[in-house]
């Protein structure tokens, strides 16, 4: 069974109106959500961390089906591209770069880390200017970008760092305190900055398919030359790839 996507404070913040699938397959929950101008149409979750493949094209169909859409009522495919589970990302790219081709839709790939600073850049609760996005890499370290919250403007790159390097790594870029943290690493993160920076932790803001809505919806109105949209990974994936046949093995050394 689905879980319903709650409309962040803003979501109707798009100035112009075009309509927008988008597809989250990059962290722990399989999504897609159907927007107009920023506003939900339509809107499907649930959480899975493996299966995308059998779960998310049938999710397309039923959001867009519940939106009142053909597939060439769409303007814009916007796909989360990472970082996140390798297999995830590769699915849900693929599923998006096929339904652009098919429509003549526009592909526009959104991090998580902007998917989680845009559904926060418009929420009156949070009075801050810094705001570090934490994601969970599902190893020891943590996925991490800087952004100005007002903006949701990166304020430097995307990297992945253990713990104990964090109190050095928000020290160079947090602007003023309180430090908001958000995304499905928050507490983690927060955790690791106990007795060095004043925190301020965002509940329930994992990277979700209404942010990568909001994300594109703000790439569409801005005057920025589109980029290839490419999977964004912060470490090769886990994975190791068996020797090709008829290969002799190293000899010792």
């Amino acid at each position: 069974m689905s879980d319903p996507v709650t409309e962040p404070a803003g979501a109707a913040s798009c100035g112009l109106r075009p309509i927008l699938l988008a597809v989250e397959t990059a962290g722990s929950r399989c999504s897609a959500a159907v927007t107009r101008g920023g506003a939900v149409l339509a809107a499907e979750s649930r959480a899975l961390r493996h299966g995308h493949s059998e779960a998310l094209m049938p999710m397309l169909d039923r959001v867009r089906a519940s939106a009142g859409l053909t597939p060439h009522d769409i303007d814009i495919v916007a796909v989360a591209i990472g970082p996140g589970g390798f297999t995830g990302i590769r699915i849900g790219l693929a599923a998006a770069a096929g339904i652009a081709l098919a429509s003549g839709a526009r592909l526009i790939g959104v991090t998580g880390f902007a998917a989680v600073a845009h559904a926060l850049r418009h929420d009156r609760r949070f009075q801050a200017s810094s705001l570090l996005v934490a994601l969970d890499s599902r190893r020891e370290d943590f996925y991490l970008q800087f952004f100005a919250l007002d903006t949701a403007v990166p304020l430097a790159p995307p990297q992945a760092l253990l713990p104990d390097q964090l109190p050095d790594y928000v020290g160079r870029f947090m602007m003023s305190a309180p430090l908001l943290i958000a995304g499905d690493a928050a507490a983690a993160a927060a955790a690791a900055l106990a007795g060095h920076a004043d925190v301020v932790v965002v509940p329930d803001s994992a990277p979700d398919v209404i942010g990568v809505a909001l994300a594109a919806c703000e790439q569409v109105g801005s005057a920025a030359t589109a980029e290839p949209v490419r999977p964004l990974y912060l470490r090769p994936p886990d994975v190791t790839l068996p020797k090709p046949r008829g290969v002799p093995a190293s000899p010792p050394p």
